[in-house]
């Protein structure tokens, strides 16, 4: 299938997904959350691992405000296809991660990092907040943390990431890395990936729990005319909602 937003390779049982809007600070759009779900599908049945990437400066800058036509509830079911799919999920996170991006990686297995990333939800000055992201933040590290990043909205850098939990390993050559954890996983049967992520899944059940929450409060804050207003204005003038326009 030829992709709009993302660039897909498979190589054996490894499934390389980029994300892949370098027009638009790799944001996401409709489409780019129509064709991960397309591709993860495709992937369920064969694929031991995915490696879920994004470009070398910026991993994911969340959503578009000028193309925000995202589903909140498709966009939630894909992190939760690869929290929960039968396959390994990697987050190769270079540069920045932010809103939408620390969902991506937050639903991962595993999260791999290179010095340059940084992670941040930035909602709350647009009067926002991640309805669909604290779910799996939570999950990952914990409440407070995910609590504290939303409050303050400023970035976390790698090293407090990897404190954190956020992310798991992290190298200067995030390629290297990435490879090293590839030659060890790939050994792994595909039916013991399935019965393992089965199990561990069971244990867990807040994605599910906190789904119509999330999807709810998503709705609500993409339909009150004053944060649109304020979208809108930062979408024309690259200008927060604090900031004059003189």
């Amino acid at each position: 299938m030829n992709y709009q937003t993302i660039q897909v390779r498979v190589e054996q049982s490894v499934c390389f997904l980029k994300l892949y809007r370098p027009e638009a600070n790799n944001t996401i759009n409709r489409t780019m959350v129509d064709e991960c779900r397309h591709a993860l599908a495709a992937c369920e049945d064969t694929v031991h691992i995915i490696v879920l990437e994004g470009l070398p400066e910026v991993f994911c800058f969340g959503a578009d405000f000028q193309d925000n036509t995202a589903e909140p509830e498709a966009l939630y079911d894909l992190w939760d296809q690869l929290a929960r799919g039968s396959f390994i999920s990697i987050a190769h996170v270079r540069g920045k991660a932010n809103a939408g991006g620390v969902g991506f990686a937050a639903a991962c297995d595993i999260v791999l990092a290179d010095n340059s990333a940084e992670f941040s939800l930035s909602e709350l000055l647009f009067d926002l907040f991640p309805a669909c992201v604290l779910p799996f933040l939570i999950r990952r590290i914990g409440f407070q943390k995910a609590h504290y990043m939303t409050l303050t909205t400023k970035p976390v850098a790698i090293q407090q990431a990897l404190d954190w939990g956020l992310a798991d390993a992290c190298e200067d050559n995030s390629e290297a890395l990435l490879r090293k954890h590839l030659l060890r996983l790939r050994r792994l049967s595909k039916t013991g990936i399935q019965r393992y992520k089965t199990y561990i899944n069971s244990l867990d059940t807040v994605l599910s729990r906190s789904k119509q929450a999330a999807i709810s409060a998503n709705r609500e804050l993409f339909s009150d005319p004053e944060n649109l207003k304020k979208i809108d204005r930062y979408a024309r003038t690259g200008l927060f909602p604090w900031e004059s326009e003189s």
